[in-house]
């Protein structure tokens, strides 16, 4: 007897390599907020400016700019760790030790007594971050066939959502559990929460000691082996001109999608929580219904994408998750007519978060399959960087926007500029069947 075709696709969330990107997702996700939406709260309850604690926020820019050391991330080695773990894991192990190291030291550290020093562990935190981020995209991309990395995207989506509520509702309360007075700030239970955030770091520390390392072998190059000119070329410039090279003229197609493909809800989503605040809805209400139930709603998407995915295929799914993101920010007009009405609230997010995880699982496997896994780190955090500058630019101009046309307008907009996307993901879907060879750089996928 044989199964149906969907539950035999749910298999593909037993497969090793795909249960263990939950936990490395975790350890993906735990320290973003720990840098800015936690730390915030910590800094505003120690009494900092808020002009600093908005200034501290460039913190994050770590992570716009990762490209810029991704090609040592894919190429140098590192001393005995390389060689009894491999590259990858190398990498991996290196870069959750130093997150750990560093949000131990900003647990022992008042920022009322040395704010420097704060800003300096939180500097080291994103930084390590970042490269860990690097590492475990090129991980993520050379572990597993192009079929199975919408399921990779998905449990590392949902690893990571559930280390944004650790990293953000966590520590905020395991900081009210040990605060004996709220009245007044007191640096010790700041200190007991980003400890034990250090402490769940382990989970990745684990994790990374457990998995195996990629088949693929993509060659090390050692800058005693050919001189620095050449080393410098082969690793910072290659991975860029291959790209080119390969796409050639349909590269500019690939990065204009690359672009606009989440712009409709970066737009949207920065000025959502003025939004639900001008609608009358309280903070409760905005937390258990956008912070929490929206992220389960986000993890489900993102498992719904990953089938969808494999039995669909990424462009499919890809066009599928551009409408679905754009059609359900027409929802926000509706219940901007409502105003405050907290199941019109709970259908909205539920709508809108459940889309975004198909569209994110989709795009992830799209940019995975776009990369040469001889530069798999490089490649990658170049795609995501690109991602992010167009959208976060024009979020910039939300607020000029809603003040000057209103909240509908706004929201129809935001709608309306997801269409040159379908176009882009068309086109690019007309280009992937024009090519003959599925994997991107040539290689035969033999990954298992």
């Amino acid at each position: 007897m044989t199964s149906h075709p969907w539950l035999a696709a749910l298999k593909i969330y037993a497969h090793p390599r795909v249960v263990g990107m939950l936990f490395l997702g975790f350890s993906a996700g735990l320290p973003l907020l720990l840098v800015l939406g936690t730390l915030s709260f910590w800094l505003s309850e120690a009494g900092i400016a808020r002009a600093t604690i908005g200034h501290l926020s460039w913190v994050g820019l770590a992570y716009g700019f990762k490209f810029l050391w991704s090609p040592l991330v894919d190429r140098l080695p590192l001393p005995l760790l390389t060689r009894t773990l491999g590259r990858r894991r190398a990498w991996l192990l290196l870069s959750q030790v130093c997150i750990a190291a560093a949000l131990l030291g900003m647990a022992n550290t008042d920022p009322v007594v040395n704010l420097s020093h704060t800003v300096f562990f939180a500097l080291a935190v994103a930084f390590a971050s970042a490269t860990q981020d690097i590492a475990l995209d090129a991980y993520r991309i050379e572990a597993v066939a192009i079929e199975k990395q919408g399921a990779m995207a998905a449990t590392y989506q949902a690893g990571y959502r559930i280390a944004m509520i650790t990293a953000g509702a966590g520590a905020l309360w395991i900081a009210a559990s040990v605060d004996l007075s709220e009245a007044t700030y007191d640096f010790r239970p700041w200190q007991v929460a980003y400890m034990a955030m250090a402490a769940l770091m382990g989970v990745g520390m684990l994790t990374t000691l457990i998995i195996r390392e990629p088949e693929h072998r993509a060659p090390l190059t050692r800058i005693a082996d050919q001189g620095f000119a050449r080393w410098l070329a082969s690793s910072f410039v290659q991975p860029f001109l291959e790209f080119i090279e390969r796409f050639k003229w349909q590269a500019l197609l690939i990065l204009a999608l690359i672009a606009v493909y989440r712009i409709s809800d970066v737009v949207m989503g920065v000025m959502s929580n003025p939004f639900y605040q001008e609608m009358g809805f309280t903070k409760d209400e905005v937390a258990t219904v956008s912070k929490v139930y929206g992220v389960i709603m986000t993890i489900a998407g993102a498992g719904l994408g990953g089938l969808l995915v494999l039995r669909m295929g990424v462009m499919r799914t890809l066009f599928l998750g551009a409408v679905l993101s754009a059609a359900t920010n027409l929802l926000f007009v509706w219940l901007a007519g409502r105003g405050h009405d907290v199941s019109a609230l709970v259908f909205t997010v539920s709508a809108d978060n459940l889309s975004a995880g198909i569209a994110s699982s989709a795009f992830v496997a799209y940019l995975s399959g776009l990369v040469n896994q001889n530069f798999s780190a490089t490649q990658y955090a170049l795609f995501t960087s690109v991602m992010l500058l167009l959208p976060k630019f024009i979020a910039g101009f939300s607020g000029e926007f809603v003040d000057a046309f209103g909240w509908a307008n706004f929201f129809t907009g935001t709608a309306m500029i997801g269409v040159p996307v379908l176009i882009l993901v068309w086109l690019a879907g007309r280009v992937a069947l024009a090519t003959s060879n599925p994997e991107p750089g040539g290689q035969e996928d033999k990954r298992r």
